[in-house]
């Protein structure tokens, strides 16, 4: 993986290959950052052109020999370690390790280098157990470092979400850490490092990432995505410098296209009073599951909220696709000081209620009559 492949973040790309050229490389490094900035991706682009055999231009070359074994991630001198849950069918006392789920793993590297620690358990198929780093990593890590390079160059280690290392496991990383092999790199990737040990943190160098630049993900919603640059332009700004959020609301716009109709539906029949109507609207909601109802009212809630905002005339204050501000833009004049915080709670009371497993269908109707109250209200 090159460096020209991590969105944005190109000052950080300069600090790693300055760090390279001037023979500086640590032997422990804590990649950090907000969610979704590019922590992952740069630490596998940073091992690549480490174990790259002809950089050239600030970045690994993509076609030695390294490389193209980078490319399936099968360098025998990058060892992945990341966290695990217990396969069914094992005994009670076995500790599970990173190379049980070894394809699993690739599988979800060869969709690209950003993804969350969801969607790794999904990947092992779970969505509800803990997914740890037993003592027996800490053993397999020791091991797999102890052989000599194959490739004659560095080894590196790359640990993903070391926070969540149980603490004799990271003791043992600790003592690997202190007395490392030789022309042996660790390179941890956190979430949450103040969760780590202290003795682990003031062991590594801190190398801090910043949000993605809002341009880096337009252009990379244009380059990567094919998505034209206007909805790029404004879909960027929502992202909040997070790719990952970027690509959650990329699936998610087929569904908030439906929740849009939803909403338009709501406020429409609220409008004319349309208490029939209402009911019926109330009744087709519940159709859905509780999960997406929860959903929708967020989506009404941030839908009230960017209404609100568009009379203010700030495109920066506002983040709507295309079809939402052709809505906006008729249904804002109703949205005012004196009922939008009393329309945002009726969402917020809905959501609280229908988690609590409340009458959905006493809920949605509930909410349609609040809504006719409120949208008048100036």
């Amino acid at each position: 993986m090159k460096f020209q492949e991590v969105i944005g973040q190109g000052e950080a790309k300069q600090r790693l290959v300055k760090l390279v050229e001037e023979g500086r490389v640590p032997h422990a490094m804590l990649f950090t950052g907000p969610k979704g900035c590019g922590k992952m991706a740069m630490a596998m682009a940073f091992a690549s052109y480490l174990l790259c055999a002809n950089r050239h231009d600030g970045d690994s070359c993509g076609t030695c020999p390294q490389c193209i074994m980078l490319r399936k991630w099968a360098h025998p001198d990058l060892h992945f370690t990341y966290p695990v849950i217990k396969q069914s069918g094992t005994t009670s006392d076995y500790k599970p390790v990173s190379d049980d789920f070894s394809k699993e793993w690739h599988d979800l590297l060869a969709d690209g280098p950003y993804f969350t620690i969801e969607q790794w358990l999904l990947a092992m198929g779970t969505t509800t157990q803990q997914a740890i780093m037993t003592v027996k990593e800490a053993d397999a890590i020791s091991h797999k470092l102890s052989l000599r390079s194959s490739q004659g160059g560095y080894k590196v280690s790359l640990i993903w979400l070391p926070e969540r290392m149980r603490e004799d496991t990271a003791n043992k990383l600790l003592k690997m850490i202190e007395e490392p092999p030789s022309q042996t790199v660790f390179i941890l990737v956190s979430e949450n490092p103040a969760a780590l040990l202290e003795t682990i943190r003031s062991r590594t160098q801190l190398f801090g990432m910043h949000r993605i630049a809002i341009e880096d993900i337009e252009l990379a919603l244009v380059q990567k995505r094919g998505i034209d640059e206007e909805p790029a332009k404004k879909l960027a700004r929502f992202a909040e410098g997070s790719w990952l959020k970027a690509l959650d609301a990329l699936d998610a716009e087929s569904e908030n296209r439906e929740f849009l109709t939803d909403f338009i539906s709501l406020n429409r029949l609220s409008f004319s009073r349309d208490v029939k109507g209402l009911a019926k609207w109330s009744q087709d909601v519940t159709k859905y599951g509780r999960e997406k109802q929860k959903r929708m009212l967020a989506f009404f809630l941030r839908m009230t909220r960017e209404s609100f905002m568009y009379n203010f005339h700030i495109p920066q204050l506002t983040y709507l696709t295309t079809q939402e501000e052709n809505f906006v833009k008729k249904f804002a004049p109703f949205m005012n000081e004196n009922n939008v915080m009393e329309m945002a709670e009726v969402f917020s009371e809905a959501i609280r209620d229908i988690g609590q497993n409340a009458n959905a269908r006493i809920v949605f109707f509930d909410v349609a009559l609040q809504s006719t109250k409120l949208i008048r209200k100036k």
